[in-house]
């Protein structure tokens, strides 16, 4: 859909597809095995390879200088065959988004333009929480120049894999947080073994325990809630994007598998009930797509009260994915709860993208009070 208003947004959609294609769509079923099994550390690679972990970079950050609709194309895309992997992609642009934010050109430019691999340019985030709601943060204490972190952080995504991470912790006691750069490798940190978690298996995360861990602050001190809202309402797009892909990915899978599964002497494609599955969803992946493009429009133009319009549109594409996957496990029978197809891998996934950037009630409050605030001040929302 984003390719009919943008034509500069075509190359990406086929770089994604052929890539897709190429190195994910046939390992699907192994990648996701993964803690149990081993992981796709040469996939990745190629991800680094092809410029996808580096999307929204400027080109003298070391990135392709793309916008968020252009990362919605390729994860789209990429989520269609493995929503792990767009994960990964995810992830790494989050937190190079919130670099951005916080105006670290000078962090970046020692990150990103000097990497020479995958897991030096990959810089983690716990991207399943919005930091304003947790509970609990590192402590950051001034030491000299710099800070130490100390305290624990749940599902760091990306934590065993990327060389770096950008930690949210609080300076002092109080409800505002800033965020740092660390070095994963520095002494004093401790990792888990991955978190097996409901899906995304192959974007893995991990807990981590931090004891007097040197950290870089990123931008000012107590402006992380501003640079994550900042960031987040374009990044909800971004994983509504995700979702719109395992839509179609389900889609597809159900529409195959109807034309060449046999009951009652014709194909069950013919049956009312199955057709009418597949219909709605069918009508929820249009909806999602035009939501995607439409919220991406938005954001271009700047339009009024545009971040407000991506978070519901997200969180609205997030339910049809739910509905629609669910529908799509029905249309296989039995076999939509088997490993061998991917029906039941979506079902997971598209939930675990629901949570990225926060519970999805959280998210449903924190619009709604910003929905408010508007009518209080007087505009029209």
């Amino acid at each position: 859909m984003l390719t009919s208003f943008k034509s500069d947004l075509k190359p990406f959609d086929e770089l994604a597809r052929s890539f897709a294609a190429k190195e994910l769509t046939k390992k699907v079923e192994e990648h996701d095995r993964y803690p149990f099994g081993e992981f796709f550390t040469t996939v990745v690679d190629k991800m680094f390879d092809v410029g996808f972990l580096g999307v929204v970079l400027p080109e003298e950050l070391g990135g392709i200088g793309g916008s968020i609709s252009a990362l919605c194309v390729i994860l789209e895309n990429i989520c269609r065959a493995d929503s792990s992997a767009g994960g990964i992609i995810f992830t790494n642009a989050l937190s190079q988004e919130i670099m951005r934010a916080a105006k670290a050109e000078a962090l970046a430019r020692k990150v990103f333009p000097k990497a020479s691999s995958a897991s030096e340019f990959l810089v983690a985030f716990p991207s399943y929480i919005d930091p304003a709601h947790a509970g609990a943060l590192p402590d950051a204490m001034k030491t000299g120049r710099g800070y130490t972190l100390t305290g624990s952080l749940e599902l760091l995504v990306l934590g065993g894999l990327a060389s770096r991470a950008v930690i949210p912790a609080r300076i002092r006691d109080g409800s505002t947080y800033s965020f740092f750069l660390v070095d994963l490798a520095e002494e004093g940190i401790v990792k888990s073994d991955p978190v097996f978690t409901l899906g995304l298996h192959a974007c893995p995360a991990v807990d981590v325990t931090m004891k007097g861990v040197k950290a870089r602050l990123i931008g000012e001190p107590d402006k992380g809630g501003l640079y994550f809202k900042e960031v987040s309402s374009k990044m909800h797009v971004a994983a509504a994007a995700m979702n719109a892909g395992i839509m179609k990915g389900s889609l597809g899978e159900a529409l195959a598998y109807s034309k060449e599964r046999f009951q009652g002497g014709r194909e069950i494609i013919n049956w009312s009930e199955v057709s009418m599955l597949l219909a709605g969803m069918a009508i929820k992946a249009d909806v999602a797509d035009m939501c995607v493009a439409q919220a991406c429009l938005a954001m271009e133009q700047g339009e009024n009260h545009w971040g407000s319009h991506c978070i519901a549109a997200a969180l609205h594409i997030h339910e049809l994915a739910c509905e629609a996957v669910t529908d799509g496990v029905q249309v296989l029978g039995g076999n939509g709860y088997m490993k061998d197809y991917g029906q039941e891998k979506r079902y997971r996934d598209a939930r675990q993208v629901q949570a990225l950037l926060g519970a999805a009630p959280l998210k449903k409050i924190d619009l709604v009070r910003g929905l408010a605030g508007l009518a209080a001040a007087g505009s029209p929302g």
